[in-house]
């Protein structure tokens, strides 16, 4: 009977997970791979990852991050990035093969991104080109890092996040002049704060004239306090950097994560803070899932190892004996239990890709979605008009714009000097005289050849 040989390898997982074609795509593998493998596995070995505090030895993983191209996966070309249009396949591969040895060290790389998703997903267009060019990795400058600041002390965040304890209210609104907000927020295991430059902090409204909760940009330079907190005592993710902080802070309105609108003299956030956390959760969660996957996988080969070698090296059994050869896989108790787990990691491991690839097809949707239709009352989109397919959206057919409808009066001999067009239909021509309709015999009547359109 033939066995596999071998774990399967890049060119069977590129099938696997359908990404053979992406070239963009293996290069963030091969990119993630090698700090995974190399520095990321000399840590480990070297103890790096028994203390709680954030270490200068720990610090080098964000140097690498930005030499390898790791920080650049989640920017666009134009912010300098590498990879053109949604990146959720992307992320999750980088994911994936840092986990493979340290979970810490995914986290410490997904936690800059999901800074910064709030404002990619919600933000206004300033806002986006501003931070994201910041975080971007430049010769001779060091990029921009950011914390994002949602959980709380129990009960609140981290139970139900609709729930907020950090505020924000209007400290000063001069004439003419951009409101100025004053935010307090005391937050709870944060990753990223011990190098972060900025934060996006979810806070409710305190103040009668700020209609809703929202998610502000907090920066370290900003007016008042940003204590980045005690370090938090986990279990596990030490290569990552995770604090308790606590804001007190005073920055423009225009810091409102999607912008906002004065109504009736009070600041309307665009975007409340759930609904950005709805729009960045539901793509976050999968590279997160593939984490765990990724360490199942991981410890197959290593296992193997050790049952095959278990009694090798005494005198319990000698060479080119099937004790020897297998160890404890003579037993098919041992085998069937590792194929298990190593089929639950597969399993896991297709589906997660599966979702992200899926993510990444929504993606372009969902931007559609979200942008504003017009009004049926609109004088290009009247009621009266018939759409086609030719320019400005209508709210009752999303591809179509326009056009007067079919005249109902019936055309005389003559045509029209300039033909009226509509969709998928050729202009109005009279037939022929030979066209006739003939007068109803009981019979079915056919049009003749020369008739370029049937009879209705």
């Amino acid at each position: 009977m033939e066995t596999l040989r071998t774990l399967p390898g890049d060119d069977v997982r590129q099938i696997m997970w359908r990404f053979a074609d992406r070239f963009d795509l293996q290069m963030a593998v091969a990119a993630a791979r090698s700090v995974a493998r190399g520095l990321v596995a000399r840590m480990v070995a070297d103890g790096v990852r028994h203390t709680h505090e954030w270490t200068p030895e720990k610090a080098q993983l964000l140097e690498a991050f930005d030499a390898s191209g790791i920080t650049s996966v989640f920017l666009d070309p134009s912010q300098g990035g590498f990879i053109e249009g949604p990146k959720n396949m992307a992320l999750a591969l980088v994911a994936f093969e840092l986990s493979w040895v340290d979970a810490g060290a995914a986290t410490c790389s997904l936690a800059g991104n999901l800074a910064l998703s709030p404002i990619h997903e919600r933000g206004t267009p300033e806002q986006r080109d501003h931070y994201m060019s910041l975080c971007a990795p430049t010769p001779g400058q060091t990029p921009w890092r950011g914390a994002f600041a949602l959980t709380e002390a129990l009960p609140y965040v981290g139970v139900d996040t609709g729930v907020l304890c950090g505020k924000v209210r209007i400290d000063s609104w001069e004439d003419g002049q951009e409101p100025v907000l004053a935010v307090e927020k005391r937050g709870r295991f944060i990753t990223g704060m011990d190098f972060a430059n900025f934060a996006t902090v979810a806070v409710d409204t305190d103040d009668p004239r700020i209609k809703s909760s929202c998610m502000i940009i907090l920066e370290e330079t900003d007016p008042g306090t940003f204590d980045r907190g005690a370090p938090t005592l986990k279990m596990v993710h030490q290569l990552s950097s995770t604090r308790d902080p606590v804001f007190s802070m005073k920055v423009p309105a225009s810091r409102i994560i999607g912008g906002y609108t004065v109504k009736d003299g009070a600041i309307v956030p665009n975007v409340s803070h759930s609904e950005i956390i709805a729009s960045v959760f539901h793509r976050t969660r999968v590279p997160v899932a593939l984490m765990t996957t990724a360490k199942l996988l991981s410890a197959v080969e290593p296992v193997i190892r050790y049952q095959r070698s278990r009694f090798r090296g005494g005198d319990a059994c000698a060479e080119n004996t099937p004790k020897f050869e297998l160890g404890l896989q003579q037993r098919q108790d041992a085998v069937i239990r590792l194929a298990e787990v190593w089929a639950a990691g597969e399993a896991g491991a297709s589906l997660g890709f599966a979702t992200a690839r899926l993510f990444d097809r929504l993606d372009p949707t969902e931007k559609a979605k979200e942008r504003p239709w017009p009004t049926r009352a609109s004088p290009v989109c009247a009621p009266s008009s018939r759409p086609s397919k030719s320019c400005c959206p209508c709210p009752w057919n999303t591809s179509t714009c326009c056009l007067p409808r079919k005249p109902t009066a019936t055309p005389t001999a003559s045509p029209p000097s300039t033909p009226i067009r509509w969709s998928n239909t050729r202009p109005w021509r009279p037939r022929p005289a030979s066209c006739a309709r003939p007068a109803s015999s009981g019979t079915p009547a056919t049009a003749p050849p020369s008739c370029a359109r049937p009879w209705r």
